[in-house]
């Protein structure tokens, strides 16, 4: 009849896992009293035929792999609780990962005071190399996103931050750790706050996958700050486990748009002045004339202004120009357009005021400048003197005619400067008011 060892060895034998059965020796020290070929395979011991068991622990064992192999079996003997633990073993062909589930049991017949642990080995290899694969690749992403120049942030279906890289910290002065699980919506202004998350909802219904946001508008994110940050927004959305993940990638634009701003100003800017330039006063006045009531216009025009030119220079003729024009703003309310029409002609939108108010506003503007009483450190060390004709025209009821508006001034104009000059002429088709 089979002694006890022997059925272990045939029962082992027959699993075709890494099996051991792992039990204290007469001295008390760890002995494999069974085990089959995949256990020394696993272990890299030498096979059953050249070494009889019981086997001791430590010479089956590679010293790596010993201490945490016998503290895990030392509680499984002292709790009679069942372990588990990975190990790896290293071979010239390579490291191979095992997970060993450790099992009490006694003996059926035998000593019902005899403990020994059952271990199960399973060959975890390919699932740990997959695990380092996509370790690899998951450093390699973060280290992509992170050294990337514009901010990438992830939300998921609920619209709460996922991922935030460095350029993120960098654009809204926020750290990565803050903002993880926080809504996105804490980076927008106040007042796109509450219709965000509908364009959201409606894009992650739409067909399309990515897209620019706005691309005719201009956006702003919201800096930690409290200031406004100009940026370009490209979203896309992927599917994860049936939910719906948005990533952005936001690029600051801060000089860009500080650029455009100055290319519009200079575009709408007469750049010797300052002031308005004759296309931006046409689109300002245009805006005026689709509200109701009094509009006049002034336009006026430097007296002799070639004899300033031939006489001085044309420097001192464009410091006049320059006079005029602080002067024009000076005496405008802030309702007013005041703006450089071309060469020495000027012109001034007076929004709310009829025909009597702008002849008034004419007067005081022509008197300051004949008079020359106003501050002015003039570069000949004296006062250039010099004077201006002003037509005066105004708005018929509901006229929305701007080109006829502006034809009856210069002719108000020219009859000013037939007139004699430095003085003030009305649109001959001006009622009374």
């Amino acid at each position: 009849m089979k002694d006890a060892t022997s059925q272990l060895q045939e029962f082992v034998d027959g699993i075709e896992a890494s099996v051991a059965i792992i039990g204290h020796g007469d001295a008390g020290a760890l002995s494999v009293t069974a085990c089959n070929e995949a256990f020394f395979q696993m272990t890299g011991g030498r096979n059953r035929e050249s070494r009889g068991f019981p086997i001791p622990f430590d010479a089956l064992l590679p010293s790596y792999a010993r201490f945490e192999f016998r503290k895990k079996l030392q509680e499984c003997f002292d709790t009679g609780v069942a372990q588990e633990l990975e190990l790896a073993f290293d071979f010239r062909e390579g490291t191979r990962w095992w997970r060993l589930s450790l099992k009490p049991f006694r003996h059926p017949g035998g000593n019902a005071t005899v403990l020994e642990i059952l271990v199960t080995g399973l060959d975890i290899t390919p699932k740990m190399e997959l695990t380092h694969e996509l370790e690899v690749s998951t450093s390699r992403f973060r280290s992509v996103v992170n050294a990337a120049y514009d901010a990438i942030v992830t939300v998921d279906q609920e619209q709460n931050i996922t991922l935030f890289n460095r350029a993120a910290e960098n654009l809204f002065g926020y750290d990565a750790a803050e903002m993880i699980g926080q809504p996105l919506v804490r980076l927008l202004p106040e007042q796109y706050r509450e219709q965000h998350p509908g364009y959201i909802h409606h894009f992650a219904r739409s067909p399309v996958n990515s897209r620019q946001m706005d691309e005719r508008n201009r956006i702003n994110g919201l800096h930690r700050d409290g200031s406004l940050l100009p940026v370009e927004i490209a979203i896309s959305k992927i599917n994860v486990g049936g939910l719906v993940e948005f990533t952005a990638i936001i690029r600051d634009i801060t000089d860009r748009v500080r650029l455009m701003d100055l290319l519009q100003k200079e575009a709408a800017t007469d750049p010797l002045t300052g002031l308005p330039n004759r296309r931006q006063f046409l689109d300002a006045v245009e805006r005026l004339l689709d509200a109701s009531g009094h509009l006049s216009v002034l336009m006026l025009d430097i007296d002799h202004f070639k004899q300033v030119n031939d006489t001085y220079g044309h420097d001192v003729g464009d410091e006049v120009l320059r006079v005029l024009a602080k002067v024009g703003t000076g005496v405008s309310r802030n309702l007013d357009i005041f703006a450089r029409w071309g060469g020495e002609e000027f012109v001034a939108a007076l929004p709310g005021k009829n025909i009597e108010q702008a002849c008034e506003t004419a007067e005081k503007l022509r008197a300051t400048l004949e008079k020359q009483d106003f501050a002015h450190n003039w570069r000949l060390g004296r006062a250039i003197p010099f004077t201006a004709s002003i037509g005066v025209a105004t708005r018929k009821p509901n006229e929305h005619d701007l080109e006829a508006i502006m034809k009856r001034a210069d002719q108000a104009l020219y009859r000013a400067k037939e007139s004699g000059r430095n003085r003030i002429e009305v649109d001959a088709e001006a009622g009374v008011s």
